[in-house]
């Protein structure tokens, strides 16, 4: 069973910004073939990092605020947020261990601080 969650415009500052744990956005669209590729990585990190960081997919074509608010110019755009603020980018489809190495110092830090 798939952890990921759907983010809409309507729910971004609750789902994300307001998020206690990191959380990673995937920003995508259903005519965006990249996108396809992109979306079982984020599927398999939300399930191997469950309680230690939130993953969702938020659809540009259904909610084109969020992605203007954050200057996405192209997708797929995977962006982590942590405490509120982007703290890492990847614009494209790329292999898991990029999406792996831009997590993991986000994660190490927070359980250095106990939290």
């Amino acid at each position: 069973m798939s952890n990921l969650i759907e983010i809409t415009d309507a729910d971004f500052q609750q789902v994300v910004l307001d998020s206690a744990l990191p959380v990673l956005v995937d920003l995508w669209a259903a005519w965006c073939g990249p996108c396809h590729m992109v979306t079982p990585v984020v599927e398999q990190l939300a399930d191997e990092y469950a309680g230690r960081l939130k993953a969702g997919k938020l659809d540009v074509d259904s909610n084109p605020t969020t992605p203007g608010q954050y200057g996405v110019q192209g997708i797929p755009t995977v962006i982590l947020f942590k405490g509120g603020e982007e703290v890492a980018r990847l614009v494209g489809a790329r292999p898991k261990a990029q999406f792996v190495s831009m997590i993991e110092p986000h994660l190490a830090e927070a359980a250095e601080r106990g939290g």
